[in-house]
């Protein structure tokens, strides 16, 4: 923690840094956000389970991002009613072995609406944000079949070739009440933990996606419920209440923001705590 960053805590995202950056800050970069941020948050450390270090002027600002930096001209859509702020959140990091280069998916508001956009980065830590709108906000991205598919919020499935442009919009999954969600493919299979506002307490779930043949015949499968608030630092002490859409700067009973690792055959969650107070890490086994 710094001075700098409050206390809001959400969107986790890792990576093991590749040997290509020179004088890295540490073995592995944590990114994350502020729900109303106007930067990402960087920690490092060199073990996944930490411990971890904050780099307090974190990596992409909002003025580089091609978000608006005040409302306006960032807006809600006509005839709805909102919190408002300019911000970018919940960061999708990934590393492009083959172009050297770090690629981070953001979600700001725009005019009318939230969307992502793309950033890029040749050390991890200082970002180019690029203007092409990529598509719905929260993103979260996993390569397949030549594809870059990209699922965002509430559950609509976008596909790129390259990764940074053109996202054709594909089927839709789950229902208006869909938030954040984390990808892993398996066999074939389309793996996505996912978390629902209004759930009591809001928890993690994971639905399978068979992906084979044309993908608009895609469908998802029941949920199973993997993972509800257990510890303290979760959050399980707190009142169970129906969770709501956007931030929260309290503590609360619920889980949120679900992201995957993967490294050396290990699968790892990582999430946010207590609503949006605090970010952990559980391993992840199939039966």
């Amino acid at each position: 923690m710094d001075g700098r960053m409050g206390s809001n805590i959400q969107g986790p995202s890792l990576i093991k840094v590749p040997d290509w950056i020179d004088n890295p800050l540490g073995t592995y970069y944590l990114y994350f956000a502020d729900h109303r941020g106007t930067y990402i948050r960087l920690a490092y450390a060199d073990a996944v389970t930490g411990p971890w270090t904050m780099y307090e002027p974190g990596s992409l600002q909002l003025e580089q991002s091609y978000f608006p930096t005040t409302c306006p001209p960032c807006s809600l859509a006509s005839g709805t009613s909102a919190a408002l702020y300019a911000h970018i959140a919940s960061p999708d990091v990934h590393i492009d072995q083959d172009n050297q280069q770090i690629i981070m998916y953001i979600h700001g508001r725009d005019v009318g609406r939230q969307l992502t956009r793309v950033a890029l980065s040749s050390d991890g830590i200082n970002f180019e944000g690029k203007p092409q709108v990529l598509g719905r906000p929260y993103f979260r991205v996993i390569q397949h079949g030549g594809y870059h598919y990209a699922l965002a919020m509430p559950g609509y499935l976008y596909r790129s070739r390259d990764g940074l442009r053109d996202f054709e919009q594909g089927p839709r999954f789950f229902n208006d009440n869909m938030r954040h969600s984390a990808l892993l493919i398996r066999d074939n299979n389309l793996h996505v933990f996912w978390t629902q506002a209004g759930h009591a307490p809001e928890r993690v779930f994971m639905s399978v996606i068979a992906m084979d043949g044309d993908w608009m015949s895609w469908k998802e499968s029941e949920p199973v419920e993997v993972l509800r608030p257990a510890t303290e630092f979760e959050g399980v002490n707190l009142p169970i209440e129906a969770s709501r859409r956007g931030y929260i700067d309290e503590r609360a009973n619920q889980l949120r923001d679900p992201t995957i690792y993967q490294q050396d055959g290990d699968i790892y969650l990582l999430y946010s705590v207590s609503g949006e107070y605090g970010i952990a890490l559980a391993r992840v086994e199939f039966e």
